[in-house]
């Protein structure tokens, strides 16, 4: 029996969790695991939910927090000490920057025989300046030599690790992509589609359009203002926007949206679920060119009711909203960085732009709202570009083998 230990940088909704999750969940036999991490913070939405449903405990230290705090650090550092001396794991696999500082450090001053960690993104451009990039980049490097794997979730994120940040060498990088139950976003499309715009008064002749994320610096909600902007001054059609998330850069997406002369409303949230009892039949919201959701747990739902989604990132792993989008078979209009050109067939399932390219986007996004056909073929190819590619079980499979060939 292998003992695995999973630590996860904190419990908010987001790719890494997922991913912890099902590993946790449905490693075949043979394989031990215990999964510990930390709390959200701030105005995140907990993913205890996703732990909830598929019947997975986890360990909360709250301890383990995203910023940088001496005290805290070495306070989560002793705590996880501790848990590698109780569990005693033949493996730890970190996810993410905190936890993989913290937990690969325990693990290798207490002689853990196997540690791997996965970036599930990285800090390395567009977060910080360049004297605080290189102390990351440094750092990472020297956790990367205490590692025995490390895995990248696309073969550009490996070609970032490997070859623009040379955080270490390519024989110790697998890629590994990320893994999602995608069955529920195929499911009970029709009636979720028309919830959703039931829910939020969408008209059967308005087009609309989500952006799914953390509202944060990084993700770039002002070029996915931009680009709307772009289409309302040269569409006849009647768009609609849906800002699905929270986070701190939330009143300035709004300072920046009543500048640019859009009407905004705001969602009740139901405690995450926007589609749960007590609406009534009527929209939860007035209508307006954009509508902030805040966090819906229900995302499938949000999915299926949309006509394009969106991203806007200076930076990406892999998203999540993305693998969902095409699942559910949606058109998908995004920034070409990281590993997003690895999650769809630009042309086929997408149109990409560069970083911050507000007339490339807000034409691609144009594209998307004037040409019916052009939607419906990009949506159509969606699933079977995503399906096999993204799928739980292939990440639990390849993660598996890893597992295994490091420990023989």
């Amino acid at each position: 029996m292998l003992r695995i230990l999973h630590i996860n940088n904190r419990f908010n909704l987001g790719g890494p969790t997922h991913n912890v999750a099902f590993l946790a969940r449905y490693m075949p036999p043979g394989f031990e695991t215990l999964l510990i991490g930390g709390p959200p913070e701030g105005n995140e939405e907990s993913s205890s939910h996703i732990l909830a449903d598929l019947g997975v405990d986890a360990m909360i230290l709250p301890e383990m927090r995203r910023a940088i705090n001496p005290f805290k650090d070495i306070s989560a550092y002793h705590r996880v000490k501790q848990v590698i001396k109780d569990f005693k794991p033949d493996i730890v696999h970190t996810h993410a920057a905190k936890a993989g500082a913290v937990g690969r450090m325990a693990a290798s001053d207490l002689g853990v025989q196997g540690i791997v960690h996965t970036f599930h993104g990285h800090v390395f451009h567009s977060y910080f300046g360049p004297v605080k990039t290189g102390v990351f980049k440094n750092m990472e490097r020297y956790l990367a030599a205490k590692s025995n794997r490390i895995i990248a979730i696309s073969e550009r994120q490996k070609a970032e690790l490997v070859d623009d940040h040379r955080i270490c060498a390519a024989a110790k990088v697998d890629v590994i992509p990320l893994g999602i139950d995608l069955d529920k976003f195929r499911e009970d499309q029709a009636s979720k589609r028309a919830l959703f715009r039931r829910v939020y008064g969408v008209a059967d002749d308005e087009v609309a359009v989500g952006i799914v994320g953390r509202l944060v610096p990084v993700k770039n909600h002002a070029l996915f203002l931009r680009g709307l902007k772009y289409v309302q001054e040269r569409t006849g059609k009647k768009v609609r926007a849906f800002i699905v998330g929270d986070g701190e850069e939330r009143q300035a997406i709004q300072d920046r949206a009543s500048e640019l002369g859009f009407t905004m409303a705001h969602a009740r949230s139901f405690n995450g679920h926007a589609f749960g009892k007590g609406v009534n039949g009527k929209p939860v919201v007035d209508r307006a060119d954009i509508t902030f959701t805040s966090w819906v747990k229900d995302i499938d739902v949000v999915h299926a009711g949309v006509d394009a989604v969106a991203l806007t990132s200076f930076n990406e792993g892999t998203p999540v909203s993305l693998i969902e989008a095409q699942a559910s078979s949606r058109a998908v209009v995004s920034t070409r960085v990281g590993g997003i050109e690895n999650v769809v067939k630009e042309g086929f399932t997408a149109l990409l732009s560069s970083n911050n390219d507000t007339e490339a986007f807000g034409a691609n996004l144009l594209r998307v709202v004037e040409d019916d056909g052009l939607r419906n073929r990009m949506a159509q190819a969606g699933w079977a570009h995503v399906h096999e590619r993204y799928h739980y079980t292939r990440l639990v499979s390849d993660t598996a083998k890893l597992y295994g060939a490091l420990i023989a």
